[in-house]
C-alpha cells in the first residue's frame, strides 16, 4: 500500500479527487491539519463521488502529530516530498511499497523549513517554466505577490543550493500542475515501479 499526503490542502475538489485515486488503486490518504474546508464539506464528498466513505484516510494535528503516529523521521526514506524546489524528478525515484508520498497546499506547497530538513527526499514533476508557458507571467507573478502566495527565501534552501539539491529559490514560478494531476502522476509511477499489485 501506498500513502498519500496532504500537507494542508486547502480546496475541497482537490483532495476528494485525490480520495477517489487513492480507493481505486489502495492507497491509503493521509490529511495534514489545519484544513481549508471541512472533511463534511459536501464538495469534498460530491469530488470523491460514491468514493469516500470506501477510502483510507487519516488525519493529523500536525506535521510532527503525522510523523509520530506513523512512526517516521524527519528524513525517513519512505518519505518522497514532492516541489517544484526540488532538482530530481520523481521519474529517478525508487518507490516501494510502505512509501509516503507527500505533496503540499495548493497555494503554498510544502514549507521550506521542512524541505531544508530533508533535501535527499525532495522531488518534482518537471514542468515549462513560466516564460515559456505564460504569456502574461509577470502579471501572474504580481497577482500572487499580492495574494502573499510567495514565500521569501529560506536560509536552509539557499545553503542546500551549494550540495544541487534544490533550484534556485530566487527562480520564482506560478505555473504549477493541479494538485489531483500531480498526486495521480506520482502514484502511478510508483505503482508502475511496483509492478500494479493486484491490478
Amino acid at each position: 500500500m501506498f500513502n498519500v499526503v496532504l500537507y494542508q490542502p486547502e480546496i475541497p475538489a482537490n483532495t476528494g479527487n485525490i480520495g477517489r485515486t487513492c480507493v481505486v488503486t489502495g492507497a491509503r490518504l493521509h490529511l495534514i491539519g489545519p484544513l481549508g474546508f471541512s472533511l463534511d464539506h459536501k464538495t469534498v464528498h460530491r469530488a470523491g463521488l460514491g468514493y469516500w466513505e470506501n477510502l483510507d484516510v487519516r488525519t493529523y494535528e500536525s506535521w510532527e502529530d503525522f510523523l509520530r503516529q506513523n512512526e517516521l523521521a524527519r528524513d525517513d526514506e519512505r518519505l518522497h516530498l514532492l516541489t517544484k524546489k526540488a532538482r530530481r524528478t520523481y521519474a529517478q525515484s525508487s518507490y516501494r511499497d510502505g512509501d509516503y508520498l507527500v505533496f503540499g497546499s495548493e497555494s503554498n506547497g510544502i514549507p521550506e523549513e521542512l524541505l531544508a530538513c530533508s533535501p535527499k527526499r525532495c522531488e518534482r514533476i518537471p514542468m515549462l517554466p513560466d516564460e515559456a508557458s505564460l504569456a502574461n507571467a509577470e502579471a501572474w507573478k504580481a497577482h500572487e505577490q499580492a495574494l502573499g502566495h510567495s514565500e521569501p527565501d529560506h536560509e536552509a534552501i539557499l545553503q542546500q543550493d551549494i550540495c544541487g539539491n534544490f533550484i534556485d529559490p530566487t527562480s520564482y514560478r506560478i505555473s504549477a500542475l493541479n494538485l489531483s494531476n500531480s498526486a495521480a502522476i506520482v502514484l502511478y509511477e510508483a505503482l508502475r515501479q511496483t509492478n500494479f499489485p493486484g491490478m
